[in-house]
């Protein structure tokens, strides 16, 4: 499970030095512009988690957190926790980059979201829907 988990973080990172390091280099245009980045770690996630789909599925339908502590709590249940937040989390920041691209939002503000939405997950994601409000205000005010 160590290998994969590992292996999981190498599927992303890449991906989010970009959107934070390089917004702007075509390279970095061209390959946030396929939804298939976060293919890779869905695939972790779906590899684990199908074999096991009807225990899940009983334990997911209705959850309590003494059952999900259980759950999380081993390293197959780590692993297919963080390649899910990886996928989520890759997926969302993505969508955050391709948004403010769109919207002309400068990379100065947007790179530290994307921070944020890598390491705090909805966090990031409501930091930047501020921004986003922030910008769009300011923006009209012109």
């Amino acid at each position: 499970m160590e290998t994969i988990f590992s292996l999981s973080n190498l599927l992303v990172l890449p991906f989010w030095a970009l959107m934070i390091f390089l917004p702007h280099w075509r390279w970095t245009k061209r390959l946030m512009a396929s939804p298939l980045i976060a293919a890779p770690t869905a695939l972790i996630y779906a590899a684990l988690v199908l074999p096991q789909i009807g225990g899940l599925l009983g334990a997911l339908a209705n959850p309590d957190v003494n059952t999900i502590a259980a759950l999380l709590g081993t390293p197959a249940g780590a692993t297919i926790g963080w390649a899910h937040f990886l996928t989520f989390d890759l997926w969302v920041g993505r969508w955050a980059y391709l948004d403010s691209r769109e919207k002309n939002i400068t990379a100065w503000w947007v790179s530290p979201t994307l921070l944020m939405v890598l390491m705090l997950g909805p966090l990031g994601w409501l930091a930047y829907l501020a921004l986003r409000w922030g910008y769009g205000l300011v923006r009209s005010s012109k």
